[in-house]
Formats: structure tokens, sequence, C-alpha cells
């Protein structure tokens, strides 16, 4: 096999990419957590509190009400970076195929999702604040628990088809079908299907991964990544995927969420609670009191973000290992990453602060390196 070779001028796009993306994530950071304590230092979480008071007394409606108007000036201030970062950017780049009205389609998708999940779950958590001040962050851990887990067996065959037209692989790919068949045997493992999906009505970059649980779990490929690649590069990436399942990383990172999030949410009711006579606040479930449950959980994602990262770089780095001794092809694998890095504009080299801060996979540039390794350590023996 020609060993392909990273292109150094797609890593000079890589890394100009990545620093723009970081800037623009921390300056949303920052304007997110000022725009919350705005909400509180200038008292403007009580004023609307009490103007939707006098609108209606209905306990749904109120927490409706104030999270439109909460969140929907938040959403129309951002817009603009919204726009810049999702699409400007990756046009920018060549990493997007998508016209302007369908980007715009795919982001009144995602906020109608969000508007639905996100309002049900509102609710439930404010019902818990008024029935159990006490211990309403147990309760809300529990309902996520549920939530997350349902989520998990839908995504694949509801929430993932609203964006993307999923069909199994054709006759046309027989060969890898039948190694599919072979590693799943090797994995003692049994998945739905597996199915690409037209990554290319979005975008030129390409993905894999393994979705769902139970009857739901698939092995999904984008048609970017079967158009690019060999059957070699496919096989090893779906071991890879095929190692997720072996060493159950979906429900097994189900729970690690959920004890983080209960963590959280303990902490965050420490917070309200403080809040009741800081603020002036009528109880933890006082709607004012909205924008610091807001800040809580935000300043908390952003101190076990480099935790969670951490855990997740060490489960892909298992899996690629998984995926070499499964195959036995680490000059494919490393390939594959290589193709991966040129085609997605992906630094393989980030910075150590960049990789233990914002990085959920170990940097391409090591993966390739311990690919490599391992076919050196093979012809060795």
């Amino acid at each position: 096999m020609t060993e392909l070779i990273i292109d150094p001028e797609r890593q000079k796009h890589a890394k100009k990419l990545s620093r723009i993306s970081r800037r623009v994530m921390l300056g949303e950071l920052v304007f997110g957590f000022l725009y919350s304590l705005a909400w509180l230092y200038f008292g403007w979480s009580i004023a609307l509190r009490d103007i939707i008071l006098t609108l209606t007394s209905s306990e749904w409606l109120l927490v409706i009400g104030f999270a439109v108007v909460y969140v929907g000036i938040y959403s129309l201030i951002t817009l603009p970076m919204l726009y810049y970062e999702g699409y400007v950017l990756p046009h920018r780049f060549g990493l997007s195929t998508q016209t302007f009205r369908a980007w715009v389609v795919d982001q009144l998708k995602g906020a109608l999702l969000g508007i639905v999940l996100g309002g049900f779950l509102l609710e439930v958590v404010y019902v818990l604040l008024r029935s159990a001040p006490e211990t309403w962050w147990l309760w809300v851990g529990i309902i996520l628990l549920l939530v997350n887990v349902i989520l998990a067996n839908l995504a694949p065959i509801i929430l993932m088809p609203i964006f993307y037209k999923f069909q199994s692989l054709e006759a046309e790919y027989e060969e890898l079908m039948n190694r599919l068949i072979l590693l799943a045997e090797k994995a003692h493992t049994h998945i739905k299907g597996v199915y690409k999906f037209d990554m290319s009505s979005k975008t030129t970059t390409a993905n894999a991964a393994l979705t769902g649980m139970g009857k739901t779990r698939r092995i999904i490929l984008g048609d970017t990544l079967l158009d690019e690649f060999t059957v070699d590069e496919i096989e090893t990436i779906l071991a890879h995927e095929l190692a997720h399942h072996v060493y159950k990383d979906i429900p097994v990172g189900i729970v690690v969420q959920t004890f983080i999030t209960f963590v959280g949410l303990y902490l965050a009711s420490l917070v309200m609670n403080w809040g009741v006579s800081k603020f002036g606040f009528n109880g933890v479930a006082d709607l004012a009191a909205m924008p610091l449950l807001v800040l809580a959980l935000g300043f908390y994602g952003l101190v076990t973000m480099p935790v969670e990262n951490a855990y997740s770089r060490w489960r892909e780095m298992r899996a690629d290992l998984y995926a070499l001794k499964a195959t036995g092809n680490g000059d494919a694998y490393a390939s594959a990453l290589v193709r991966l890095a040129n085609q997605n504009l992906s630094e393989i080299d980030p910075e150590p602060w960049v990789e233990l801060f914002f990085h959920s996979h170990p940097a391409l540039g090591k993966r390739i390196d311990n690919a490599r390794s391992y076919t050196n350590k093979i012809k060795a023996d």
C-alpha cells in the first residue's frame, strides 16, 4: 500500500480554522456568561417575572413565557455569530456544500427540536423545583438519565433522519459487508445493520459512528467516506466503531455522564439556595432565578469539560487499539486517519493545552503514529 502523507497546505488551513473556531467559542462563552450575569445584576429577571405574572397565573405558561424572552433575546443577539460559525467559516474553508436556504432549514429544524425537548425538560425541572425544593436536583438527575437512554435509542431512527437520509448498504458494498460480518462475529456482537447517509448534501467531510442501543444499534457511514476511502480503510474504521460496542461505551458513557450531572445539579442547588438571599428571589423555584441556574450549570460544564474530554480520549484510544488488533492492518488504519485529516481539515498536532481542554479524541498525529508503530511491531515479530 502506498503510504499517504499529510498535506502540509491543508494543515495550514486546519490550524487557521481551529484557531478561529476556538476564538468564536471563547467569545460565545464570555458573552453567555455576561448575558446571564446582566439579567441578575440589573434586576431584569425579576422585572420580567413580574411582567409575566400580570399576564397569566398558569405556572406552565409562566415558565415558557420567561424562557421564550430570556432565550429568545440571546438567540437573536448571537444570530450573527451562529451564521459566521455555522455557514461562513465552513464555506470559506471548503467544508460545506449547503446552500444558504438549506442551512437555514437545518437551523430551523434544530431550533424546533430544541424548543420541544428543551421546553419539556424545563417544565419538568420547574415542577420539581416547586414540589421538592430541597431534593429537586436528585429527581432531575434521574429524569435526565431516563431521557438520555430514550434519546440514545431513538436517535438513529427518529432524530438523525430529520437531518439526513439513511439507507442500507447496497450490493456494490458486498465485500465491505462480508468483512463487517466477520468483524461482528469476532466482537461477539449483533448490530441492526450498516447504513450510509448523505453527508455530501451538507459537507465535504467524512465520518462514521456507532449509534443506538439494543435493537436500534447500527453503524452509520457517510457517503463521503464510502466514496473516498478504500475498503481496507473503511474496515479499520468499522472495527473502531465496533469497539465502542464491545466495551459498552454508550451505556457506560451514559452512566458516567449521569454521575457528572448529579454532582453538577447538586452544586447548582447550593448556588440556587445562596441566590435566594443574595438576589431576593422568592425561593429556588422563582422564575427570576433561571439565569442563575444557567450560570451555575454552564460554569460547572466548563470546569468539567477537560475531565470529560480526557475520559473520551481514553475510550477512543482503546477503540483504536481494538481496531488494530481486530484487523491486523495498521497501515490501512494509519492511511484512513491521514485521509480524515486531509479531508476534514483536522489538526494533527494541536498544542497540548488545546487537546487537553477541547479535544474529545486524541490528536490525529498520535493516532497515526500508534497505527504505524503497531504495523512495525507486527513486522518485527
